[in-house]
């Protein structure tokens, strides 16, 4: 039809009539089943309460700053303390690196979504409510008719602290449902994600050529659908307790306090594997990119990650050097504790291997894994420390464990999390973010963080105990103290560098084109963001680079099984 005809100058009119409304595009991301926009959502949602734990560790540390604060009363703190560790590790950790694994994992294997996109949404949805009902204690702990309460037994939650007695209301009971309602969705989450992995990849792509981003998911995944269950054994335990009169965890009717310290342990112990792993997974597919090699010892690599999720599993009791365990107990936990630093040395060992002779490109992602790197083997020296029993038992419940707790999930998992945010935003939005406030971002960031963390170590060698409100001076705490509340300045600021950057680059940011990395995994192969369908054909895989290959035809060095 000629261009000029009247019914060609109609139809811009009639799009312009088909665009859809703001209720009809909300309508759209409540219901839809789209992997990516499952996986961004998912995003948001972590980065939400990212923000909301954020601003719980600020007040405790400006009411820590000082000797005798009166910032925040006892009660808020200890409220303060358990909605700061439970979002983080439950509402922060582990809906990022779900979200990320939505997004990419059907992408790197050249699938067209998830292999059970409704079980999706509904593991999605899942652990949004369960976000949800632990937050609403805020304004419904003690029931629809009095004051709220938020919970206040540490994101543990150890008993006798939960129990009726000490627990009045239901604030706990929010807390425990939250998480019971939360586990289940990652539970739905992390059964699509394997059964994807394992019968969904493209034509030619073995189990030997997976990129290691789905690898390591892989294998988390399979932890998840472990370490869930016995959480959730415990919750529903805890139930039982308050509400149905058992004794589970009651001392005083013959129950038993430790009970619930190997059952949460067993489970939060792994966890702390759970969330790194992807961690190691985003270091181990930007790294290479940005040192134009391919990554060091690919199959041990792979072994590594597989070793690690066997020994976590008999780690717990770590946890529990203080609680009266025999000898043997003692002995052998330390023993698999040191073993677990095997398999991890040698994932920094590969990394560093990977970046040595190579072109490195400090662009943003890579210097948060280069600090991902420092700060990772920080946090596993000091968790060797903690390993030999009667170091730890001077130790235990200090400011030293703390410590030693944020280099791993701040200084490990966090520092990869904005390294991958800011390597894989061009796939999801076709825009790249800034580079100049990027390195605001990193500098202020880090600067903060080894202001705040370094310094923790030191109080807790001084035997200052960590749940503790408010201290007396001359105790050798106060200027400690003071430092790592600066410190928490210097990363508030970063974090608005990093949402500077997001709005600025959603509005105005430099289009990125399919490939802005010069990349080889699949996910760059197609449109940036790409379609619904994300391939208009399936892909052929004939190495572990393929999109190298197709860009390099001629070069032998990187055609290899």
């Amino acid at each position: 039809m000629n261009s000029t005809s009247p019914s060609a100058t109609l139809t811009p009119a009639v799009e312009s009539d088909s665009r859809p409304t703001v209720l009809e595009i909300l309508h759209s991301w409540v219901v839809t089943v789209d992997h990516k926009k499952l996986g961004l959502m998912y995003i948001s949602y972590g980065l939400l309460f990212f923000v909301v734990a954020g601003l719980e560790a600020c007040l405790m540390r400006f009411q820590l700053a000082f000797p005798n604060n009166t910032l925040v009363s006892p009660q808020v703190f200890n409220q303060l303390f358990t909605l700061h560790g439970t979002t983080m590790v439950f509402l922060v950790g582990m809906p990022i690196l779900f979200g990320f694994a939505n997004y990419l994992v059907p992408l790197m294997i050249g699938a067209r979504d998830l292999a059970f996109p409704r079980l999706n949404a509904f593991g999605f949805w899942l652990s949004a409510f369960g976000g949800i009902l632990l937050y609403f204690s805020l304004i419904g702990g003690m029931g629809m008719t009095g004051a709220g309460s938020a919970p206040d037994v540490g994101w543990f939650a150890y008993s006798p602290l939960t129990a009726k007695a000490f627990s009045r209301g239901h604030s706990t009971d929010y807390w425990t449902l939250g998480i019971l309602v939360g586990g289940f969705g990652s539970i739905a989450t992390a059964a699509n994600l394997v059964t994807t992995i394992l019968c969904m990849r493209c034509r030619g792509m073995t189990l030997g050529r997976m990129p290691l981003l789905v690898w390591l998911n892989l294998v988390m995944c399979g932890m998840v659908l472990m370490v869930i269950s016995p959480l959730t054994a415990a919750q529903i335990m805890l139930l039982l307790d308050r509400f149905l009169g058992s004794h589970f965890f009651d001392t005083q009717a013959g129950g038993s306090a430790v009970l619930w310290q190997h059952f949460f342990w067993i489970f939060g112990h792994p966890e702390v594997y759970v969330l790194i792993l992807p961690g190691f997974a985003f270091a181990s597919e930007i790294i290479p990119v940005f040192s134009r090699k391919a990554i060091f010892g690919y199959p041990v690599m792979v072994g590594a990650t597989v070793a690690i999720a066997f020994v976590s599993f008999g780690v717990w009791a770590h946890h529990m050097f203080t609680v009266g365990m025999t000898s043997v107990g003692n002995t052998f936990f330390a023993i698999s504790t040191m073993l677990v630093g095997v398999p991890t040395g040698i994932k920094i060992f590969n990394w560093i291997g990977t970046m040595w002779g190579g072109k490195i490109r400090l662009a943003t992602p890579m210097l948060f894994c280069i600090a991902f790197l420092f700060q990772f083997l920080i946090a596993g020296l000091t968790g060797i420390m903690l390993a030999i029993v009667p170091f730890d038992w001077q130790l235990s419940d200090s400011y030293f464990v703390v410590a030693h707790f944020h280099f791993v999930l701040v200084g490990g998992l966090l520092f990869t999390i904005f390294g991958a945010i800011y390597y894989w935003f061009p796939k999801a939005t076709g825009r790249l973010m800034s580079e100049g406030l990027g390195k605001w971002h990193f500098w202020l960031f880090v600067i903060g963080f080894h202001i705040t963390f370094d310094t923790m170590h030191i109080p807790g060698l001084l035997g200052m105990p960590r749940r503790i409100y408010t201290y007396d001076a001359g105790r050798g705490w106060d200027l400690w103290n003071l430092i790592c509340t600066v410190g928490v300045v210097f990363q508030g600021a970063g974090v608005l560098c990093f949402v500077a950057n997001v709005l600025r680059s959603l509005v105005k940011g430099t289009p990125a084109g399919n490939d802005p990395w010069d990349a080889w995994t699949l996910e760059w192969a197609t449109t940036s963001p790409p379609p619904e369908y994300n391939f208009a054909e399936a892909p052929v895989v004939r190495s572990r680079r393929p999109l190298w290959d197709l860009k390099h035809p001629s070069d032998p060095d990187w055609h290899y099984e």
